[in-house]
């Protein structure tokens, strides 16, 4: 159920908790949407705020903690209308902060934070000037998509291997269509590390990078882990989400897993491409 707010001129956030990576809202506002992301129900550090229409609706903005100069500012102008609501997404994980309008794709804002914050709450609230309307939307339940637990033993770690080889309380990740096991793995490739699926009876991991399916001899395996699958779309990070590699760019990227062709399989989730690529029949499938 969408949560509807009514925010005045005012200095003031009104807080609201939040169990996602995510935050799909609309606004009607004349200028100046202001949207806090904070560790708890108060307007104080580690934070980040998204500032739409500010500068008399002519530019939007990143900043974090306070500091300043923003982190990013954009020309946007006439991005927000008084009479006429405006639907926006915010979805952040591993240091990546983006802004996007609903229905696109891509950010018109995006940062990447040297450090990950812990983002339990939202703030919403309009000033200089302006007063809004907001409707917020309801997130995914954050509830198990298909559960396969794993074994624990110790601290969660990243194990080498090689060769089909399968380190003990490896995590089991889904199964493909000949109801083969797999597991959570990762793998160097072409300057990035990528979470993947290990196909034993291949011998290898398999990375999706680059349109197609990349078969890695030599890999880790995540071990003494058992995590709870969150269902997600759009590219949305649950809170909690293991930053598991990164792009060539320096980009994290999360595990994540989908069904294809009737197997589960573990691929990348990559924040700013909204969308978790699998590696599956030696295609990258988004």
């Amino acid at each position: 159920m969408a949560t509807e707010v009514t925010t005045t001129d005012s200095q003031e956030y009104k807080f609201y908790p939040l169990n996602f990576g995510a935050l799909h809202f609309s606004v009607k506002a004349s200028n100046d949407a202001h949207i806090a992301l904070t560790a708890t129900a108060e307007n104080k550090p580690p934070k980040y705020e998204i500032f739409l229409g500010g500068w008399g609706n002519s530019k939007s903005s990143i900043r974090k903690n306070n500091e300043e100069p923003d982190k990013v500012i954009a020309d946007t102008p006439k991005i927000l209308n008084g009479s006429e609501e405006r639907s926006f997404w915010i979805k952040w994980g591993g240091g990546f902060i983006g802004v996007g309008k609903q229905g696109e794709e891509k950010p018109f804002m995006s940062w990447q934070d040297e450090e990950s914050l812990n983002v339990s709450f939202y703030g919403v609230r309009t000033g200089w000037g302006a007063t809004g309307v907001w409707t917020i939307e309801a997130p995914p339940a954050a509830s198990p998509g298909w559960k396969l637990d794993g074994p624990t033993s110790g601290p969660v770690q990243w194990v080498h291997a090689s060769n089909g080889q399968i380190p003990p309380n490896a995590l089991p990740g889904g199964f493909d269509a000949t109801n083969e096991q797999l597991y959570v793995a990762r793998a160097e490739h072409n300057g990035a590390l990528i979470p993947g699926k290990l196909v034993p009876s291949h011998g290898v991991v398999y990375v999706a990078w680059g349109g197609v399916e990349n078969p890695k001899e030599n890999y880790e395996v995540l071990c003494n882990c058992s995590g709870t699958w969150v269902k997600a779309n759009q590219g949305e990070i649950p809170v909690g989400a293991l930053s598991s590699g990164h792009t060539e760019d320096g980009e994290p990227l999360f595990i994540g897993r989908g069904q294809h062709d009737g197997s589960v399989t573990v691929g990348k989730v990559q924040p700013s491409h909204s969308v978790c690529y699998i590696p599956y029949g030696g295609e990258e499938v988004p």
